[in-house]
């Protein structure tokens, strides 16, 4: 995989092995032609935030063993699609983001500003 890019412009950190995150499983928020949910927002889900996933149709919390998938848990990181992240910002649910190792594909869809806002890694 080529080498992508932050919002900062930076190489991609890794944002979890564990849960294993990532379209592509790496632990990275990278992205391609066939990640059509442009999952490359990487966030420290909340309880607050599992709930209103699973409200919009999207359980992120009940794990699916025959995809590998454990639930995600209140303060796991995981890459977030950037429209359902934005979805849960204007509802006021957002989880925190990591800037670092979200991928420069979100500002295709989200405003920095926004970001920032939310940022877990900004001093």
């Amino acid at each position: 995989m080529e080498e992508q890019k932050n919002v900062f412009g930076e190489p991609i950190a890794t944002c979890s092995d564990r849960p294993l995150t990532g379209f592509y499983r790496t632990g990275c928020c990278h992205t391609g032609a066939d990640d059509m949910g442009l999952h490359t927002v990487c966030v420290e889900v909340t309880e607050e935030f599992l709930a209103f996933s699973k409200s919009r149709g999207n359980d992120l919390s009940t794990p699916i063993p025959d995809f590998g998938f454990p639930g995600l848990e209140p303060g796991d990181r995981w890459c977030l699609c950037a429209s359902r992240w934005l979805e849960a910002m204007e509802a006021g649910k957002a989880p925190r983001v990591c800037l670092t190792a979200t991928n420069a594909a979100t500002l295709e869809v989200i405003d920095l500003e926004d970001l920032k806002r939310h940022a877990l890694d900004l001093s």
